[in-house]
């Protein structure tokens, strides 16, 4: 197929068009991105300093940090430059990768979400066969199946997106290039795109959370048969998780399980899910956490010691 168009750029739109708005804008979003790079990267180091590496949930979550971290870089940076800028442009090429990375990486962290609602299923409905099916050979084969998934995923939506023709006009509306407004302006009927569009995205979206919510009500049904303290830490540790798939789920399944086309909603939505949800996924995962934040203490307070003694 011969790709045409007669454009090299688009126009971001952003945010807001009131100075005193992208600059209150870019004071909070600066401080979300130093908070999701400062919390996920304490997750990370301090799982994998400690023996919570060597436990298959710990295991996926100093994962889900790293993506976190990956996933809201593809978008935050540029936002915040943009920000302080008048014109808010971005090249077609750069376009298109930011929609390759960030659902790239969208939909590894959609599986590896999955791949730890699985390890909690088989840790409280098969607690024996627990270490057994939840091998660190079958963690990792966990992990690279997220990986292709991701390529499977994205590459589809960007051989659909690359060839299509954009001859004007260039303005999106939105602080991102999202598919959705590139099918907007694109010069070209788009409504098969935007139907196999919303069934890689939303349907599959919407499937995932509908099996993890399956799990749950799996687990839940389990839990009836443990003491009040096994009902207790479980739910505790399961609850952190529902917190975090609720959160990236809901605004997902809002932006992509619908008709192909844009809302003025969307960048509220977006946000969501892009900056917010990498933001307090960190905080859940630690807060009601013991064991989380007893390796956070003896790896950073060890690495203190260690400074101060080499001094």
């Amino acid at each position: 197929m011969e790709c045409q168009r007669n454009i090299s750029e688009f126009l971001l739109m952003g945010l807001s068009s009131k100075h005193n708005i992208e600059v209150l804008c870019f004071i909070f979003f600066l401080f979300c991105y130093f908070a999701i790079l400062c919390w996920n990267l304490l997750i990370f180091f301090s799982i994998r300093y400690s023996s919570l590496f060597n436990q298959p949930m710990y295991y996926f979550l100093s994962h889900l940090s790293s993506m976190d971290i990956c996933y809201t870089s593809c978008v935050t940076p540029k936002l915040i430059g943009d920000l302080l800028v008048r014109r808010k442009n971005i090249s077609h090429s750069n376009c298109i990768l930011q929609v390759f990375v960030m659902h790239f990486f969208g939909m590894i962290e959609i599986l590896i979400l999955t791949a730890m609602a699985f390890d909690r299923c088989v840790a409280i409905c098969r607690p024996l066969h627990y270490m057994v099916i939840m091998s660190r050979p079958r963690c990792h084969v966990l992990i690279w199946a997220s990986w292709i998934g991701g390529v499977a995923h994205s590459l589809p939506q960007v051989m659909m997106l690359i060839c299509l023709p954009f001859c004007g006009p260039n303005e999106i509306d939105n602080y991102y290039c999202d598919i959705f407004s590139l099918l907007k302006v694109a010069c070209t009927d788009t409504y098969i795109t935007g139907i196999l569009m919303v069934a890689n995205s939303g349907v599959v979206a919407f499937v995932i959370f509908v099996l993890l919510f399956g799990s749950y009500v799996v687990i839940l049904f389990t839990l009836r048969h443990y003491s009040a303290e096994g009902r207790r830490k479980a739910l505790s540790t399961c609850g952190s998780h529902i917190s975090v798939v609720i959160l990236f789920f809901g605004p997902s399944i809002f932006s992509y399980l619908r008709p192909p086309t844009t809302y003025p909603e969307d960048k509220i939505f977006a946000l969501l899910y892009t900056i917010i949800a990498p933001m307090f996924n960190p905080l859940i995962y630690t807060l009601r956490n013991t064991e989380m934040k007893t390796a956070i203490k003896k790896v950073w307070c060890q690495t203190t010691f260690l400074g101060e003694k080499h001094n």
